[in-house]
């Protein structure tokens, strides 16, 4: 199999071919890196451990894949799923133990689905598509129903960001129909909470990403919102104001991801640079680092629950993984043969059944068991 390693020299990085065969990734050590292996004689730079193939891929979506979301996390005898949205506007249920789609939905009128998230319960499933609605889907006991819609009329690639904050109740954000606002509503009962417009002249563009969150159970919920002129603004939902702005990125902001943890998230753009960056005590936004890449575009980050490690992916067709803590780059994973639209790790409550799925243009889902034991 053909792969590209990456070469880490300090901060300078580069590729080049090799040929390269399965092998399970080692323990990552305590700073994020690879342990040495036995026998293997070092070189004047470190070098990346050759990736291993996918543990297995899923065909059959019949279209370029734009959205993944696990539901590994129920009781026995719940077996493990994968929901995946195409841009034929098919979702595909993927049981995991049999690598085979179960079910298919079909309710964005054939246009394409970019967002899906469970609530509460695999069969309480919420999806977003470019036909402009969001869907809440009644999937238990074999129902495949649409139970109610949100008319977002907003024409964009934004996905939607969902948060709960009571059991049963949700808030969910996402672009509005004016240019550079964010609607915010609670659900099941789609009541408005509030909607976010920047300052006159700010000139944010577009909305272009959202996370919802919060501190811990009961603290005020906050919304952190990528935007089309490079910007991430931190809102306050209660007040319906920016708190922090912060320009992270030259061009568009893709994809974010935010560790409430440790006060530390990380985004990226059409550029060659991820950008890292933390809130203070005084909820103001600051860059924390930046982590140039080898080949521009990244299309979605996702940082593992566990907050380890996370993966990108990249429009140059490859997912890297790194180290959160330091960032430090683990491993680049070479199977697609087009841009990787999204990935997502898996709820599994064991650590050792951890996976990482990426959905790409090429019409496949490569699934990954890497780092479990870290």
């Amino acid at each position: 199999m053909n792969a590209s390693l990456e070469f880490h020299c300090g901060i300078c990085i580069f590729e080049a071919d090799a040929k390269i065969t399965a092998e399970a990734l080692p323990k990552a050590d305590t700073d994020g890196g690879f342990n040495e292996i036995e026998g293997r004689q070092s070189a004047p730079c470190s070098m990346a451990l050759p990736p291993p193939d996918p543990q297995f891929v899923l065909r059959g979506t019949g279209a370029a894949v734009h959205a993944l979301h696990f539901s590994c996390g129920g009781q026995e005898p719940d077996v493990p799923v994968l929901f995946s949205g195409s841009e034929n506007g098919f979702i595909h249920v993927w049981n995991l133990e049999t690598h085979r789609a179960d079910t298919a939905l079909d309710g964005h009128g054939r246009k394409s689905v970019y967002r899906m998230e469970t609530m509460g319960s695999r069969n309480r499933l919420l999806s977003q598509g470019r036909d402009q609605r969001i869907c809440l889907w009644d999937l238990a006991e074999g129902r495949t129903s649409v139970t109610d819609s949100v008319f977002t009329e907003n024409v964009g690639f934004c996905r939607c960001s969902l948060l709960e904050v009571a059991e049963g109740r949700w808030l969910m954000a996402t672009a509005a129909r004016a240019l550079e606002e964010v609607q915010v509503l609670e659900l099941p009962s789609k009541t408005s909470v509030c909607t976010l417009k920047p300052e006159v002249g700010a000139k944010l563009g577009m909305p272009m990403c959202l996370k919802l969150w919060q501190l811990n159970c009961g603290s005020q919920p906050l919304l952190l919102a990528g935007y089309e002129d490079g910007s991430v603004v931190l809102w306050n939902l209660s007040m319906g104001k920016a708190l922090s702005q912060l320009v992270c990125h030259q061009e568009p902001v893709m994809s974010l991801d935010f560790d409430s943890e440790k006060a530390k998230g990380i985004s990226g753009s059409s550029e060659k640079v991820l950008s890292i960056w933390s809130l203070n005590e005084q909820q103001n936004l600051q860059v924390y680092k930046t982590h140039k890449l080898v080949n521009a575009g990244i299309s979605d980050i996702t940082i593992r629950p566990d907050k380890k490690i996370l993966a990108t992916a990249g429009w140059d067709h490859r997912i890297r993984i790194f180290g959160w803590r330091k960032l430090k780059p683990l491993a680049v994973l070479d199977y697609h043969t087009a841009t990787i639209h999204c990935v997502r790790f898996s709820d599994h409550k064991n650590p050792s059944g951890r996976l990482l799925a990426a959905g790409s243009k090429d019409h496949r889902i490569s699934i990954w068991s890497i780092y479990t034991q870290t």
